[in-house]
């Protein structure tokens, strides 16, 4: 998590994912509580150390992020898939993974135009 004093323990792994999710949508933490209804502080708090959220607020916040609970929640139950190698798209995703920050804002951007022409 950017920013503020370092944690004296790892958050919960709720509060990981939604950091996460919180800043790859490039929110800040006061964004997200305008948009949730609630303080920063309370984002803030459920972020670093909530470790039982309510299910309302869990599927609230899935809702925000148009992610399933499950995904919030980082379930890990696997799918089966069959044996080979990835897929042209996740070679692809990993090649943007390596790309400096920059770069990868610069290549979201563009991609997200697109896909909005395409929707159009």
């Amino acid at each position: 998590m950017p920013g503020g004093r370092p944690a004296n323990k790892p958050a919960p792994k709720f509060g990981q994912r939604m950091a996460a999710f919180r800043v790859a949508k490039g929110l800040s933490q006061a964004q997200l509580g305008k948009a949730l209804g609630m303080n920063r502080g309370l984002v803030a708090y459920y972020e670093r150390s909530a470790r039982n959220p309510s299910l309302e607020l869990v599927e609230k916040i899935a809702a925000y992020f148009s992610v399933s609970v499950g995904e919030l929640l980082k379930d890990t139950t696997k799918t089966a898939r069959k044996p080979g190698p990835p897929s042209h798209f996740t070679q692809l995703a990993d090649r943007l993974d390596r790309l400096p920050r920059s770069q990868q804002k610069t290549v979201a951007t563009m991609l997200e135009g697109y896909l909005k022409q395409l929707a159009s």
